[in-house]
This record gives structure tokens, sequence and C-alpha cells, in this order.
């Protein structure tokens, strides 16, 4: 599985914003300045996850982008499904239990390989979900820790 760049400009901008102090208002220009993404490709991800209600905005001097959310509270696999749609391995994953659902292969219920996907698709939904902006901050923060540069 690769994560859409789209997905993984979210990401990184969510990530950006969740370093910060909470309120603090995000331009995008320095958003993606900071982060390298392009900046059309950055307000098109802006807009979607305002939309979804990741993100408020406030127009004006002093305005940009805001957490909607607390970094605890944003799972990345509500950021994913909102970039990229649900994870579907293969396309016979999607009948893997339904009876009243034939795969691509005419199987009711799905095929062994779409069933098989489909316990796939299962697990990494869970890991996304369990996997909030607050555990990777967490993650960065440990292996800041461990760095013995000198």
């Amino acid at each position: 599985m690769k994560l859409s760049k789209k997905a993984e400009y979210a990401l990184r901008a969510l990530l950006a914003m969740a370093r910060a102090p909470s309120g603090t208002n995000f331009s995008i220009q320095d958003l993606a300045r900071r982060e390298r993404i392009p900046l059309k490709f950055l307000e098109q991800i802006l807009l979607a996850l305002r939309n979804g209600g990741l993100l408020r905005s406030k127009r004006g001097v002093g305005g940009g982008y805001q957490l909607q959310k607390t970094a605890a509270e944003i799972s990345l696999l509500e950021v994913v499904r909102l970039m990229d749609g649900p994870f579907e391995p293969v396309t016979c994953s999607a009948a893997a239990g339904k009876r009243a659902v034939k795969c691509e292969c005419g199987i009711p219920g799905g095929c062994g390989l779409g069933n098989a996907f489909a316990t796939l698709r299962a697990q990494v939904d869970a890991w996304l979900a369990g996997t909030s902006l607050e555990t990777v901050l967490a993650q960065e923060k440990k292996a800041e820790t461990l760095n013995f540069e000198i």
C-alpha cells in the first residue's frame, strides 16, 4: 500500500499544525514553504480537510487555518480516507463476507483472494484508526531524545 502524495501532504501539514500551540493560525504560504508542499496543491488539500471537519479557517489579516480538533482526536485513518477514500487493496475485497455481492470473479461473498485482502484491509484500517497525530508526534519526540549528535 502506498499513500497518495495528497494524503502524505495532508498528514505533513496537519502534523506541522499540531506541533504548534493550540489556536495558532497558519497561512497557506507559510505552511507550503515550511513543509515543501506545492502551494496550489496545498490549497486543495486544506480545503478538503476543512470540509472534512479537521480544520477551520479565518479570512483576512491574521487569518489562516487552525486545527478544529486536537492532535489526539485526529486519526491517520480519518485523514487518509478524506484524501484517498477507503483502502481497497483489490476490488474483490469489497465483496468479502457479503453473500449478496459478487466479486469481479463472479463468486458470491468474495473469492479467496478478496477475503484474504479484506483481512489485510481490516488490519490496516484498525492500525490507522488507532494511530493519531499525537501518537506520531510522540514518536518524533522519542526519536529526538535518542539522537546523540555531537
